[in-house]
């Protein structure tokens, strides 16, 4: 299986040449303005809801001006995230106590800081059997379905028989201590190439055992051993180390088992990735640096021409300007430049926008090759780094064969593939990989799901972008948008080794980036039925939002373009009434064995004693929910599915 269908190259490249390429097996026929929106056919039957207490249907007018039909009606659709008998009635008496002694323990700072120690203690003292009982009955019983594929069928068949489906996350990981964790990322990240080039004055960095040169390298873009634990100050994302190549086949083998199980448990389940677990990281953090410099040299050629502080997709190059800015920096003589900007409606229209820039690119006969960047200084394109040993390019190579194997796994089990965002020095390459897979695989239906971190600055520009190619190569765009995993982190790397805090300042900026982000997807979706957007998240504010734009335009759940996403465990006061409403919802369900899936619930106890002390909502709703059921004399109440 050839790992180009799954990544083009960047550059055909040598010192004095760049040539116009081709993006993966469809081709990329990029244009400079956007295809015309297809309209959505008016008309439609208006669909049926099924009568619920938590939903009130008005009749409205279509707001919506793109639509043929302005005088259809709609069902606005509102939920009431109060009504506990419906968010709480696929939960039985035992499972709210459960749930309310749990979320009481998350806000005790002692425990939640000590929460890993407390469990090894405690493994000591009652002994593996028991202590497993313990867990089974609070914390794992709480925020894990269960061990393997057949012990998870009853809480998912359960779920989703009160509207909830389910997103499979098979949730094992290493416990590893800092120590092991640093030398296992900077053995994984740091080249063979580094490690025998001389080290530059004032630019090094430091393993156990060695000084690397830096060569042409970004600050961001190197192995940090101070941050060599990228567990640290991480509470909501799961993290693999690069160990060999035995170790990402067999996570490999994992994902593919967890497709498998949620092809079998639902027909329209999803199934979550990442793309540390299935390669060496080092080719992630080269390519990364590689696209930032290219999208940073053409930020440098708009700047030139006055288009500086623009959105991304509104910084156009007038092409002759751009011609002659290439030709004086030295990059191609007259002619070469003339042929990179033929063919295929490129710069017909006498501008060059990012996307056109994006497509002057080629996959490569060696995958080293794609590492080549634009030395402005010398108008040269030169390697990242000096040299590739052969087992590298392998594992490169191999890197990309999982995915392949990954998406074509999940078109033919009928699941839908997640790909989770990582840390910045990473995301960049792991968005290219999955846009290249949604190419190819998101032709007919929304397949493969990109996900986007709007505590980013970049995220709308990074949304944006990529909702304008799907609409000129007729693709479906399928995003999931997430607030981030990795703000402490990223803000105190930054900070530390020097490079611009890619975090917005605060929360509020952080809300109105998601939202800004969310009604963009939503608008595309209004417009062009081939986008689709999964919400994930807990808070109740963005979620009615989302009801509100979407009873704005006219869009019903029963169109599945618009899905809910919360974590097993959590926010049910959200999920349940959604489902029931008949709203696409899913949960988050990890699953695996108690011993091995510590660092997962570790994880989940830092995350709460935020969440819980920040809001008693939660609390409060299954307290009267509780105190409900007992007036009512439901003392032993069973949900009925």
């Amino acid at each position: 299986m050839s790992y180009t269908k799954v990544i083009p190259g960047l550059v055909r490249a040598n010192s004095d040449n760049i040539k116009r390429i081709c993006l993966s097996q469809g081709r990329f026929r990029s244009t400079v303005t956007s295809k015309q929106r297809k309209e959505v056919e008016g008309g439609k039957k208006e669909q049926q809801l099924v009568e619920c207490t938590v939903v009130k249907a008005v009749q409205v007018d279509l707001i919506s001006q793109t639509k043929n039909n302005t005088d259809a009606q709609t069902r606005k659709i509102a939920i009431d995230f109060d009504n506990t008998h419906e968010a709480y009635k696929s939960k039985d008496n035992i499972e709210l106590l459960r749930s309310l002694l749990v979320f009481k323990l998350c806000t005790f700072d002692f425990l939640v800081d000590k929460n890993k120690e407390l469990m090894d203690l405690s493994k000591k003292v009652f002994g593996k059997w028991l202590f497993e009982r313990l867990m089974k009955m609070t914390f794992y019983g709480q925020f894990v379905a269960g061990e393997d594929h057949n012990s998870i069928k009853p809480l998912i068949h359960k779920n989703q028989a009160f509207g909830v489906g389910s997103v499979l996350d098979y949730s094992v990981e290493e416990d590893l201590t800092q120590e092991e964790a640093e030398k296992k990322e900077m053995d994984s990240c740091v080249s063979e190439a580094e490690k025998e080039s001389p080290v530059p004055t004032g630019e090094h960095f430091v393993t156990q055992e060695h000084d690397y040169s830096v060569d042409r390298r970004e600050k961001k873009y190197k192995a940090h051993r101070q941050f060599g634990d990228r567990r640290g100050g991480v509470v909501s994302a799961r993290t693999y180390f690069y160990a060999d190549e035995a170790k990402c086949d067999a996570q490999m083998e994992t994902f593919l088992n967890c497709i498998k199980a949620s092809g079998g448990a639902s027909v329209d389940g999803f199934s979550a990735v990442k793309m540390t677990a299935l390669g060496r990281p080092q080719f992630l953090l080269q390519f990364s640096e590689v696209l930032v410099k290219w999208r940073r040299f053409f930020n440098l050629l708009a700047a030139q021409q006055g288009k500086s502080g623009m959105d991304a997709l509104e910084q156009k190059l007038e092409l002759e300007q751009l011609k002659e800015s290439l030709a004086k920096l030295g990059v191609g003589n007259k002619d070469d430049i003339e042929n990179w900007f033929t063919g295929e409606k490129l710069g017909s229209s006498g501008t060059i926008d990012l996307l056109d820039w994006n497509s002057l690119i080629n996959d490569r006969t060696k995958i080293s090759n794609l590492l080549v960047i634009p030395n402005v200084e010398t108008g040269q394109l030169e390697p990242l780094l000096r040299k590739f040993t052969v087992e590298e390019e392998k594992q490169m190579k191999r890197m990309l064969q999982r995915v392949d194997v990954l998406a074509k796994h999940a078109v033919d089990n009928g699941v839908r593939l997640m790909v989770d965002a990582e840390q910045t020095y990473f995301q960049p390459a792991i968005s290219r990989l999955t846009l290249e897979m949604q190419r190819i695989f998101n032709r007919e239906k929304p397949i493969i799901f990109n996900t986007y971190q709007c505590y980013l600055k970049e995220a709308y520009d990074n949304v944006s972008v990529d909702v304008e190619l799907s609409r000129r190569e007729g693709w479906y765009f399928g995003a999931k948008l997430v607030r981030g995993a990795y703000m402490y982190q990223e803000r105190s790397r930054a900070k530390e080794i020097g490079y611009e805090d890619p975090i917005n300042p605060d929360y509020e900026a952080t809300n109105r980036m998601y939202h800004k982000c969310l009604e963009f997807v939503l608008e595309e979706i209004d417009h062009n039925r081939k986008a689709n957007v999964m919400v994930a998240s807990h808070n109740e504010d963005t979620v009615k939002f989302t009801l509100e734009k979407m009873n704005e335009m006219g869009l019903s759940p029963t169109e599945k373009k618009v899905y809910f996403g919360q974590l097993l465990g959590m926010c049910d006061q959200i999920s349940f009434p959604l489902g029931q409403a008949g709203f696409p919802v899913y949960k988050y369900v990890p699953y695996g064995p108690v011993n091995e899936v510590i660092p997962y619930l570790s994880r989940r106890a830092l995350e709460n004693r935020g969440f819980m002390k920040g809001s008693q909502r939660e609390r409060s709703l299954l307290w009267k929910e509780l105190k409900r059921r007992l007036l009512n004399g439901q003392i032993l109440y069973k949900p009925v599915y």
